[in-house]
């Protein structure tokens, strides 16, 4: 990809064991098919950096000092990532419409698209504002 794309996060969400439970075996090799054919066509291209499943597991930390600490970091299935792609593309439009193309969307999957800044917006809005008073 040329130098004027910008890194993008897809995130797939509402990935519970549920969503593909009511696939058969052969259901369920085809979606796998599906899913790599089309990673394979966006690494072809240069669009894709990287990508990683997640598993199902894991914990929520929150609270003051972490003081708070849950299993389980979804209360709903539709809550669940279940994984995510690192892609680059010229811009939002272009990121949506690979996202777009995710065969898990058939199945009730939903492709969360962001994208990914050097820095944080909300640490930019503090440093602004400290940089006012000092």
């Amino acid at each position: 990809m040329a130098n004027s794309t910008t890194p993008y996060l897809l995130l797939f969400r509402n990935a519970g064991a549920d969503v593909h439970a009511h696939l058969t075996a052969e259901q369920r090799v085809a979606m796998t098919k599906q899913w790599n054919d089309w990673f394979e066509s966006l690494a072809a291209k240069g669009q894709v950096e990287h990508a990683n499943p997640l598993g199902l597991d894991g914990r929520v930390v929150s609270g003051p000092d972490g003081a708070r600490v849950t299993d389980g970091p979804y209360a709903e299935g539709k809550e669940i990532i279940g994984g995510y792609f690192h892609i680059r593309a010229s811009g939002l439009d272009e990121a949506t419409e690979i996202a777009k193309q995710c065969p898990g969307l058939a199945l009730g999957l939903t492709v969360e698209v962001r994208p990914v800044v050097p820095r944080s917006p909300v640490l930019d809005e503090v440093r602004g504002s400290n940089d006012r008073h000092y």
